[in-house]
């Protein structure tokens, strides 16, 4: 990855990260993707701590699926799980600088089905 593809995204980030804010009761949904992996986190701002964060690595995700995009869509829904157990429906979504498009966007749509409001 070029230093200026690394430089664009932190800069999209930033400009995202002035608006979007996560308290306890709507925590903030920031999604990482990797090369090969994704991950979710639920995050209070206010409280700066992560109340849960799921990965694609986790053995039965990352065993049963044959493609990445098929992947972030079952963390979405896992991570969906977590936080309706825990109380929360309500999320406010921060794609990391990230286009919503391909991987993202599918861990989107599964955390949509899982049951979470965004």
């Amino acid at each position: 990855m070029s230093n200026a593809k690394v430089q664009r995204r932190l800069k999209v980030k930033r400009r995202v990260r002035k608006n979007v804010f996560g308290t306890a009761q709507k925590p903030r949904l920031s999604v990482f993707r990797s090369n090969k992996q994704i991950y979710g986190q639920l995050i209070d701002d206010l409280g700066q701590k992560t109340i849960l964060s799921v990965s694609s690595a986790i053995g039965e995700i990352d065993e049963a699926t044959e493609n990445k995009v098929a992947k972030s869509f079952k963390t979405g829904k896992a991570l969906a799980e977590k936080a309706v157990a825990n109380g929360i429906e309500e999320v406010v979504f921060d794609r990391n600088g990230y286009l919503y498009h391909g991987r993202v966007k599918s861990f989107a749509d599964g955390a949509r089905e899982g049951g979470l409001k965004f």
